[in-house]
């Protein structure tokens, strides 16, 4: 009757570890690409360096080693988009120094993949005087997105 009492004993304990472990997982906050996106200065003169950052984390921390980092860069309005593949620079800092010859209103889309997501912030900056804007940036942003597509690249939302 002993060995009993204690062989119920050792189950009780292994099932309530188990169940006290899986609390634990389902407490945990789920992870994301997040990427902060920064230009600096967001008003320049016509061939001032500007610097672009794009700060990738997931959860807490840096992403050094992103699978895919480009920039995408426009004047508003414009039909030609300029894809600027960018290397990690610093603390899951991807860096970019630029200067443009023409005055306007720019965007900027930071393309990032990492741990099978895909994240794209926008920012817009102003060269000089502003250009007229773009109507509808989503829009634009949309158009671009079945642009990639119809080039043949995937890109891996995280679903």
């Amino acid at each position: 009757m002993k060995k009993a009492v204690l062989i119920f004993s050792i189950i009780c304990a292994f099932v309530l570890a188990g169940c006290s472990n899986n609390q634990e997982k389902a407490q945990e906050t789920p992870k994301f690409l997040d990427v902060k996106l920064t230009v600096n200065p967001e008003k320049a003169k016509v061939n001032q360096p500007v610097t672009f950052e794009a700060k990738v984390t997931y959860g807490k921390e840096a992403v050094t080693d992103a699978d895919d980092v480009k920039f995408e860069i426009w004047r508003a309005n414009d039909k030609n988009h300029e894809k600027i593949q960018v290397k990690h620079a610093e603390n899951g800092i991807y860096r970019l120094k630029k200067s443009f010859n023409r005055e306007g209103t720019y965007y900027i889309i930071s393309h990032v993949t990492a741990r099978n997501m895909h994240n794209m912030p926008k920012a817009e900056f102003v060269i000089g005087h502003p250009s007229e804007p773009e109507k509808d940036s989503n829009q634009s942003m949309n158009m671009e997105m079945d642009h990639d597509t119809n080039q043949g690249e995937s890109h891996n939302h995280g679903h």
